[in-house]
């Protein structure tokens, strides 16, 4: 009997919910340009009906219709109030038997705490009609990332944190994710990039590209994030089963003379495409190529995603997918 787990992005996938920008004062300036680079997103995961099903969440009547103006029909949209789009943290976590589990979101360790986003994910496994459970310790999606195996990698920045379950030991933490996502083995890199406001999410940093092989980045000239690429190599490399390979990174990106969590980690694996942010920065296309020979059977895709990014995330981060 296989073990209920989280499947791997890459296995089969039914649906995937996408968040629209729905809130102007959250977006300001930005609002437009985010829509239109989530919508880009969403096609490119339909794949002109060879991918999966796309499902937009716009959080009222007044972004649905906005999402419905620029989608046409490729995409159903669905209003399911929300504080921000970043539905893979505080979206469900659905299981290979198709049941759902919610866990606490306290709006990344209380920055920032926006009416619907702790219980839009109970809202989307219902309308799904998912079994699901609430699991009570916080969560976000985009902490962990697993290859279907039952391995998962994090890191101790997020997971660890004091703002988010200070009660929880590392050993306790490790027995929540094997009971309630069955995941058995944990991989726990150190920090997360540079100014990511999530407390080091895991998606920007590495993800499971197949069962035991992680994508990490290999750092750019003058890349803020040099050590923290070295020192999660060296820790997934000293795990027995696992081999790393590389994707370029996107180096030093600035926004408003800031540096950004900027990484072409955050691609999404659909069922047709795998779909690349992109920042304007020198590693764009080499990076797209990359990702492309790690999955020969989908189409690599790069999009820009700099109006998502002022938001301090990209398309893995506001997507959750559902498996077949």
């Amino acid at each position: 009997m296989s073990k209920l787990l989280p499947p791997a992005e890459w296995a089969p996938h039914a649906a995937v919910w996408i968040g629209f920008p729905s809130h102007p004062e959250l977006w300001e300036d930005d609002l437009d340009a985010a829509r239109d680079e989530v919508t880009a997103f969403g096609r490119a995961v339909h794949a002109e009906g060879r991918g999966e099903r796309v499902i937009l969440v716009a959080a009222d009547e007044d972004a649905a219709e906005a999402a419905r103006s620029l989608a046409g029909d490729f995409a159903e949209i669905v209003v399911e109030p929300f504080g921000d789009i970043w539905l893979r943290d505080t979206g469900p976590i659905v299981l290979s038997d198709h049941s759902a589990r919610d866990f606490r979101f306290n709006g990344w360790g209380g920055k920032y705490d926006l009416p619907g986003d702790d219980d839009v994910g109970l809202r989307l496994a219902a309308s799904k009609l998912l079994p699901v459970t609430p699991c009570d310790w916080v969560l976000e999606g985009g902490a962990i990332d697993g290859d279907g195996t039952g391995l998962v990698v994090t890191t101790e920045q997020c997971l660890l944190n004091p703002n988010r379950n200070p009660a929880l030991s590392k050993a306790e933490i490790e027995r929540r994710l094997h009971d309630d996502l069955g995941l058995d083995q944990v991989l726990w890199l150190g920090e997360g990039l540079m100014n990511d406001h999530t407390d080091g999410h895991v998606d920007n940093l590495a993800r499971f590209v197949a069962p035991g092989v992680l994508a990490i980045p290999q750092a750019a000239e003058n890349d803020p994030n040099w050590l923290v690429y070295q020192h999660a190599a060296a820790a997934a490399e000293a795990m027995p089963g696992i081999t790393v390979v590389r994707i370029p990174s996107p180096g030093r990106v600035l926004r408003d003379e800031e540096i950004v969590p900027a990484s072409y980690m955050n691609f999404y694996i659909g069922n047709a495409a795998v779909v690349v942010p992109l920042y304007g920065a020198p590693n764009d296309e080499s990076a797209v190529a990359a990702v492309q020979q790690l999955f020969p059977g989908r189409t690599a895709v790069g999009l820009r995603a700099d109006a998502i990014l002022t938001g301090g995330g990209s398309f893995h981060c506001i997507s959750q997918q559902v498996p077949a």
